[in-house]
């Protein structure tokens, strides 16, 4: 206990805000700090009026949002067959579509850009809108899903029995039920989509830019700390509107679930289903297509079949494009993200932890910074990898140790990535833990470290492990920050593709293809295993956005 004002604080209180103390020092040091330190140069430096003022700069974030916007379409149109097939269809295959769905959710963005510029190699909007789109469609999918399970269907049954078709019962009954799921997973979908950088970069060839590639070339090519800055604010003002919209419908979700039945059997298809469940099969050929394409690549050489490009991985490239082979790319690749799972997987736990007990505070006040700080947590997402990695080269040097050389770099900077989806993924299984269980061990003398111990861990474990396997093989493929902190001499995986293929040489486009084509078997793998892992009846432990 401890007096404040003569009011007795309970230990409980005291113990909570040492604990939230954790992930607010975090994000203040590694990302509030940096990024703060960046736009007030960029101020300093003036001309910040100059670039708000041009109209190219609305010309840009006008292309930005409308290109977000055409595969946030994409996404949720794809994902809607796709989030009923996981829902509520009992057939052979059905953990297999779970799993290639997540697949391209956690694919190296480097990697997507190459496999999409194997169909279309002159790249253009449409690659790029459906680039993003195919990031995605497991965000809409998963998401959806996890709410469809819950919603009785004798509603649509009942509007099915009194003459109403499988469309129009769809649309009147079932699709306003799932509206929170739908408007949360477009909320994050448009949030990454506006913030995409590796995708735009290959895709775009220069001649299409977004506020994240243009912040890119101003702050390394051009070294305009103030157009960076203003572009950064524009970029930043949309991210946390999508996040306070995203945050609102997640809020009106988790109502609508308490309010319905709980998960529903799922079984086979009758009638019109099957239409449906076409549907959702033709998506997942398509979401396949990208990823077929690019292991052909990989093994394609200007005479026909070749293993060049493997053979390569123990050189340095064509007229030694890398400082390295790549076969130390991949160890340096495994080692950071290694490192950032860990350390997100540390502040992630601790700020889900205190995020269910702010929530189940008495009184608005403890909620409300509950809710505050969940949408902190977020903004790393959105905010431009480029912006907060120059923050730490100009910032990080005052911290005992000077980070600024030290091989932590990465791995902080992958962490900040991966944190707040591990706290998505988690925060929904804490929540749901029923608060009996704990005020039962707490009458019975359990302290609040072994409740937590004993109660809690036990049945959030799956989904701890779960958490980091996805962080760690989103580690694995980070390239935004990653391609601003990592040096020549120590690459990642990701780092080196984006060398080997703005080198020329028809070797080391070979050696990049192969290079992307190891990452991405990686990842299948990974996400196979996590996903058979943390899977329970009708939804997954991945998945919750």
């Amino acid at each position: 206990m401890a007096l404040a004002h003569g009011r007795v604080i309970p230990a409980r209180t005291i113990g909570l805000t040492l604990l939230g103390l954790l992930p607010v020092a975090f994000l203040v040091v590694f990302f509030a700090w940096p990024v703060v330190a960046i736009v007030g140069r960029g101020f300093s430096a003036g001309g910040v009026d100059t670039v708000l003022g041009d109209p190219q700069t609305w010309r840009l974030a006008g292309f930005t949002l409308a290109s977000a916007a055409a595969s946030t379409v994409v996404a949720v149109l794809a994902g809607l067959p796709v989030a009923y097939l996981l829902a509520r269809v009992r057939l052979p295959g059905v953990g297999l579509a779970r799993t290639i769905v997540l697949v391209p959710f956690v694919l190296p963005t480097v990697v997507v850009g190459l496999a999409f510029r194997a169909i279309w190699p002159d790249g253009g909007v449409l690659p790029l809108v459906l680039a993003n789109a195919f990031f995605n469609v497991a965000v809409v999918a998963r998401t959806v899903a996890g709410l469809w399970t819950h919603l009785d269907p004798r509603a649509t049954e009942a509007a099915r029995a009194l003459g109403a078709s499988p469309w129009r019962a769809f649309r009147s009954v079932t699709l306003p039920a799932l509206g929170p799921a739908v408007a949360s997973a477009a909320a994050v979908v448009f949030l990454f989509c506006a913030t995409s950088f590796g995708v735009v970069l290959i895709l775009g060839g220069g001649t299409y830019r977004t506020l994240e590639t243009e912040i890119y070339l101003r702050t390394v090519d051009l070294l305009d700390l103030s157009g960076a800055a203003a572009l950064s604010l524009i970029q930043f003002a949309a991210v946390v509107a999508a996040l306070v919209l995203g945050a609102m419908a997640r809020r009106k979700r988790e109502n609508a679930v308490k309010l319905r039945s709980a998960q529903v059997t799922a079984r086979r298809p009758r009638g019109g289903e099957w239409w449906t469940v076409g549907a959702a099969v033709v998506v997942l050929g398509l979401l396949l297509t990208p990823i077929v394409s690019l292991l052909v690549e990989s093994v394609s050489g200007s005479d026909g079949w070749s293993l060049a490009g493997y053979r390569a991985l123990n050189t340095v490239g064509q007229n030694g494009a890398l400082q390295v082979s790549g076969w130390i790319a991949a160890q340096n690749s495994l080692a950071a993200a290694t490192d950032a799972t860990l350390l997100a997987m540390a502040v992630g736990l601790v700020a889900s932890v205190v995020l269910v007990a702010l929530r189940r505070s008495p009184g608005g006040l403890a909620r409300g910074m509950g809710e505050t700080m969940d949408i902190a947590l977020m903004l790393p997402l959105g905010v431009s990898a480029v912006t907060v990695g120059f923050g730490y080269l100009v910032t990080l040097d005052a911290l005992p140790g000077d980070l600024r050389t030290s091989p932590l770099l990465v791995p902080f900077a992958q962490a900040l990535v991966i944190m707040p989806l591990a706290v998505r993924m988690i925060l929904p299984v804490l929540r749901a833990v029923d608060v009996r269980l704990r005020q039962a061990a707490a009458t019975l003398g359990a302290s609040p470290l072994r409740v937590w111990r004993e109660i809690d861990f036990p049945l959030v474990a799956r989904s701890v492990v779960a958490a980091a396997g996805f962080g760690y093989v989103v580690a694995l493929g980070e390239f935004g920050a990653t391609s601003f902190l990592a040096r020549p001499d120590a690459p990642t995986l990701p780092v080196a593709v984006a060398t080997l293929i703005s080198r020329p040489g028809e070797l080391n486009n070979e050696m990049a293809y192969a290079s992307c084509a190891l990452l991405m078997v990686v990842t299948v793998a990974a996400v196979a295993l996590i996903d058979r892992f943390g899977s329970v009846r009708g939804r997954s432990t991945v998945g919750e956005f």
